[in-house]
């Protein structure tokens, strides 16, 4: 405590900002004096248990079982990850932390995604393996605030830049106050940003932050969604992270960057140069593992309605569980040939995924691979749209929910009680879709049926 108040005074910090992401990938937090973080930061502090037990749109669920009326939305008991200290490069005078939610006995809460991705980590080092992830993100940006967002309904914005034009010197350059705040902004509150460029499409950018330990890499890649939207609000501008935002145009993806290494971080376990593209027998069963989960576990990849929107064909996603050697058109592209770069890209996720079950669920798949030994299938050499004897992933959030629902292999290798709850909340998500009458329905009936 007493390094802690130093490290406080040093940065002449006067309030804290506290908070956790919850299962739809939001960030809840909220202010809180000095001496209330002290307080906090001793002993665990109460965090009312309603964010998990509302949806997006903070509409309470009827169906959870770990809160609800039922319950009375009592405070969960909450712990200060006191690692996790940053100074908000906006918000200078302020100190941001992430909780953990735990259960009143201190045994991890099951809901949390944060609490998952840690059980994960610690498996992976159970047995033997320290998992090094990176994400990248692609995302719009809109000349539009919260205001005109929702006085357009969501139509009709003007994007920050006009055109199809990716990779674009010109544009970046153009938009420089802005892309230099992003990358500054995050660098300074540690997401430590590896690369930054225009995607094709108007508007659309993607940045890539630096890889690190699982932990480390899924706290920066679940902030890093807030981050960009607080700081493009100060210069006007509103960040997008859709799965899909227009039909014509690509969708927007999270790609995540894997690999296993020694406990020590020195040997990437991945490699072998004796083997056949240099990929060890760990690295093929990792891969058996995932292929095989993927279409089971899809609702926790693509958690939204929208996700599958993006899985079409000729557009970057894909639509079937297939691995490839530098192949883009499958789920899991394999890259590099040396300790240094050998690794996956889990190209299934998109910029919609909740980062820490994304990169939970898919190293879980990968572990639960290597201990049964799961031989992938051949990889795909060309077109995977085109690919026979390919397992399809599902079509939409309903019947992916279905399948998760029904997996075993699920609740195995994550634990009953998330898989229930984000079950439960899938659910939920699935009928209020069903419930709504859409612009494409009035379009399409009103005036002519």
């Amino acid at each position: 405590m007493d390094s802690l108040r130093r490290w406080m005074d040093e940065k002449g910090v006067r309030k804290v900002k506290l908070g956790a992401i919850d299962v739809d990938g939001v960030f809840r937090g909220k202010y809180v004096s000095l001496e209330k973080f002290y307080s906090a930061a001793k002993s665990n502090m109460g965090f009312c248990d309603v964010v998990f037990g509302w949806d997006l749109g903070d509409e309470l669920l009827d169906n959870t079982k770990v809160t609800g009326w039922h319950t009375g939305y009592p405070d969960t008991p909450a712990k200060v990850d006191l690692s996790t200290a940053r100074i908000i490069p906006w918000e200078p005078d302020t100190a941001a932390f992430l909780l953990d939610f735990v259960n009143p006995d201190g045994t991890p809460f099951e809901a949390s995604p944060r609490q998952l991705l840690q059980k994960m980590g610690q498996r992976a080092r159970k047995l033997g393996f320290l998992p090094k992830f990176g994400a990248e993100y692609e995302f719009f940006l809109f000349k539009e605030g919260p205001q005109s967002l929702h006085e357009k309904g969501f139509k009709n914005l003007t994007p920050l830049t006009p055109g199809m034009f990716g990779y674009s010197w010109l544009r970046t350059s153009m938009n420089a106050p802005l892309v230099h705040a992003l990358i500054d902004g995050c660098n300074a509150y540690g997401l430590n940003i590896e690369g930054f460029h225009t995607e094709t499409g108007p508007g659309v950018f993607e940045a890539a932050i630096r890889y690190d330990t699982l932990e480390l890499a899924a706290d920066r890649a679940a902030l890093f969604k807030t981050v960009v939207k607080e700081i493009c609000a100060k210069h006007g501008v509103s960040a997008c992270f859709m799965a899909k935002v227009d039909p014509k145009l690509p969708g927007c993806s999270g790609h995540v960057h894997q690999s296993l290494w020694n406990l020590k971080g020195e040997d990437n376990l991945f490699h072998d140069p004796s083997q056949k593209h240099g990929m060890s027998k760990l690295m093929r069963h990792y891969i058996g593992g995932q292929v095989a989960l993927m279409p089971e576990l899809t609702a926790l990849y693509w958690p939204t309605i929208n996700s599958y929107k993006r899985s079409v064909e000729n557009t970057w996603a894909p639509t079937t569980a297939t691995w490839g050697l530098e192949n883009r058109t499958c789920a899991i592209r394999v890259i590099g040939d040396s300790g240094k770069s050998m690794r996956i890209e889990y190209r299934q996720l998109g910029a919609d995924m909740n980062a820490y079950i994304g990169m939970a669920v898919s190293l879980a798949a990968g572990l639960w691979g290597i201990e049964n030994e799961i031989e992938p299938p051949a990889p795909v050499l060309s077109n995977a749209y085109e690919a026979k004897n390919t397992k399809p992933l599902p079509r939409n959030l309903k019947d992916a929910v279905a399948l998760l629902k029904n997996s075993e292999r699920a609740r195995e290798i994550l634990g009953e009680g998330f898989v229930d709850h984000f079950v439960r909340t899938r659910e939920w998500e699935v009928r209020q879709y069903e419930r709504a009458v859409t612009s494409w329905e009035l379009e399409r009936y009103l005036e002519l049926i």
